[in-house]
């Protein structure tokens, strides 16, 4: 579609929506005749709103079905409806809500969908073969990158069954408050990263000395499976006498790795259910389409996943708070609705403590890709967690100990988010783009849905799939779920995303609420 197409295309959400979005690339003209509705006050932009009727001052602007705001000032049918002319509601308290009222409706096992995936052994599978070198401190960093880089060259083509060498790096350890309320987040996170399914079982862990998360401390015995016959994990202490000189320090993990990779490329894929998927769905670079486009086809392939006995986490807190009713309504018990009030209102106390407005959370590209505010981008986030009962909650850092639709609590923010869901299990990866984001991660394939067709073109090399035929009717939205459960299958069994393709990985980012010292 062009700004010259001669049919207008907008898009209504709800029988009740007062305004709908451009839906034609490059916008509309002023004087534009809407089908059935008004005509354009103002030019308005690809995704952006445009008031269907009068809206007099103070009354409710409605999409979704929701009010998403109230008007400042009279809106006149036919005009862009825009950020500025609305006062945002308030949050919904977390009192009063709906709790597991909402039984969805039973839907039928979907069987006899497999990829070929790893099995290990504590019972998970993994998508991708990898050796993982865990720190317990950033200080470490630089020495652990020189070491892995020299894994790559100098050992890797020895060992053709093994995928990659991540590592782990991140910026805590020392310098914090480790005993602090909250400090146990960013622990807990790191504790389960290093045993993600993509692992395969195998923990080197690399430490300074002297720092304040000793290993002991990271991985206390018993709190993580270990190889055959290894009761500790596998440390090697920068700091020990037995290291003279930089060079003694990157041999020793080197040889240390030899190791593991020797049992790593004994592995070898197998054919097992889609039930051993873990997915984890996010959405970033969001625009008024990924709640049209990207995001429901995620929900559609949500529920698929749901059906053939998977794992499903959605999270985002931020941007799921203002629909929090429709959650704890969905929540498959009282307990798992009550978990998510818990969350919930912790999250509200983080943010207070911090004199962070709700309106934070949406981006200048945000507003650029159509979205008013965090209410109307909220709506069209849920979307991507489908239809079925919410079967859990996995607070941050926690790894996922059931199989079904989960809320894994995280922040918005994307690399926050993606490091939580690989510390909770995560195999496989979701992410939807309205403005365009080329984020990856070493330790999972990552498959990026582009909710416009002009992203998907424009970006033809680093978008897995185009979610923008749906707004042009070349798809539907059911076909477009089914597209990317096909793929995600596809991927899990070996087959690279572009992500892959072009080693696009963003460092891990761990969520630390305690003060840093």
């Amino acid at each position: 579609m062009t700004a010259a197409a001669t049919v207008p295309v907008t898009v209504r959400m709800h029988e009740s929506d007062n305004v709908a979005i451009v839906g034609n690339e490059g916008g509309l003209p002023a004087g534009t005749a809407l089908p059935g509705g008004p005509v354009l006050q103002q030019a308005v932009p690809q995704a952006h709103k445009v008031a269907l009727v009068d809206i007099a001052a103070g009354e409710p602007v409605i999409r979704y079905g929701v009010v998403i705001g109230r008007a400042r000032a009279a809106i006149a049918a036919g005009s862009w409806v825009h950020e500025r002319l609305l006062e945002m509601p308030a949050a919904r308290e977390l009192t009063g809500l709906p709790m597991a009222t909402v039984q969805p409706p039973s839907l039928p096992p979907l069987e006899g969908h497999t990829f070929e995936g790893y099995r290990n052994a504590d019972g998970s599978v993994g998508t991708r073969n990898l050796l993982a070198i865990t720190q317990t401190v950033q200080c470490v960093a630089g020495v652990v990158e020189v070491a892995a880089e020299r894994i790559r060259r100098e050992l890797l083509p020895q060992f053709p069954n093994v995928d990659g060498v991540v590592a782990l790096e991140h910026g805590y350890g020392c310098g914090v408050a480790i005993d602090a309320p909250g400090a146990e987040i960013p622990i807990r996170t790191l504790r389960h990263l290093a045993r993600n399914p993509n692992f395969g079982g195998e923990v080197l862990v690399v430490s300074l000395g002297c720092e304040k998360l000793q290993p002991a401390r990271l991985l206390p015995p018993g709190s993580i499976p270990l190889a055959a016959g290894e009761e500790t994990a596998d440390v090697v202490c920068l700091q020990d006498a037995q290291h003279v000189g930089f060079e003694s320090m990157v041999r020793s993990i080197v040889d240390r790795a030899r190791v593991h990779l020797e049992r790593l490329n004994a592995r070898r894929r197998e054919t097992v259910p889609a039930s051993e998927l873990v997915v984890g769905v996010q959405c970033g670079g969001s625009d008024a389409f990924s709640g049209v486009t990207a995001n429901p086809a995620v929900g559609v392939c949500a529920d698929l996943l749901v059906r053939a006995g998977a794992t499903v986490m959605f999270s985002e807190t931020t941007e799921v708070r203002d629909g929090v009713a429709q959650l704890t309504a969905r929540a498959a018990s009282p307990e798992v609705a009550q978990a998510i009030v818990r969350e919930m209102a912790w999250y509200d106390d983080y943010l207070q403590r911090g004199g962070v407005d709700r309106s934070a959370n949406t981006t200048p590209g945000n507003k650029a890709g159509g979205l008013s505010n965090i209410v109307e981008k909220a709506m069209g986030s849920i979307v991507k967690s489908g239809s079925a009962a919410i079967a859990g909650v996995v607070p941050p850092g926690e790894r996922a100990t059931q199989r079904g639709l989960l809320y894994a609590a995280t922040p918005a923010s994307d690399f926050i988010c993606g490091t939580l869901q690989l510390a909770a299990g995560m195999n496989l990866h979701v992410f939807t783009t309205g403005r365009g984001t080329p984020y990856g991660l070493a330790a999972c394939p990552v498959v990026k849905v582009a909710t416009r067709s002009e992203l998907a073109r424009r970006w033809h090399d680093l978008m897995d799939l185009d979610a923008g035929r749906i707004a042009s009717g070349e798809a539907s939205v059911q076909e477009m779920g089914w597209a990317l459960f096909q793929l995600l299958l596809e991927v899990a069994s070996g087959r690279r995303t572009w992500a892959e393709h072009w080693k696009l990985e963003n460092p891990l980012a761990l969520f630390n609420p305690a003060p840093i010292t």
